[in-house]
């Protein structure tokens, strides 16, 4: 079975960036839909975007103009590339395909 790995997440101010990765043990993402959700403490988790095998990307509207993602195929690695991050985006966040989900990352953003 694949397995997912995050990676990136970090304490970070109001306005600042972050990248976030997800590893795959195995080619996946050139397979298969996957997404970034996050969940924040006492809430439900939440899809924060989405990038299919093509590589067209869908993300919640809180986060469009400031969240991208890529891959880099030859690494089994996707990327969430956070930009003017917003105390709201403080969550842990997950890579999920297929079903499998990671360990999740721990963003927080406070001043």
């Amino acid at each position: 079975q694949v397995q997912l790995m995050e990676s990136g997440g970090d304490f970070v101010q109001p306005g600042g960036s972050l990248r976030l990765s997800c590893e795959a043990s195995r080619n996946i993402f050139s397979l298969y839909s996957m997404n970034w959700y996050r969940q924040a403490p006492g809430k439900q988790r939440e899809m924060v975007g989405t990038m299919t095998p093509s590589g067209s990307t869908n993300y919640l509207p809180s986060a469009k103009g400031r969240f991208t993602i890529s891959r880099d195929n030859a690494k089994n690695t996707v990327y969430l590339q956070m930009n003017n991050l917003k105390p709201e985006d403080t969550a842990t966040y997950y890579c999920n395909v297929q079903g499998i989900w990671g360990q999740g990352t721990l963003v927080t953003v406070s001043s």
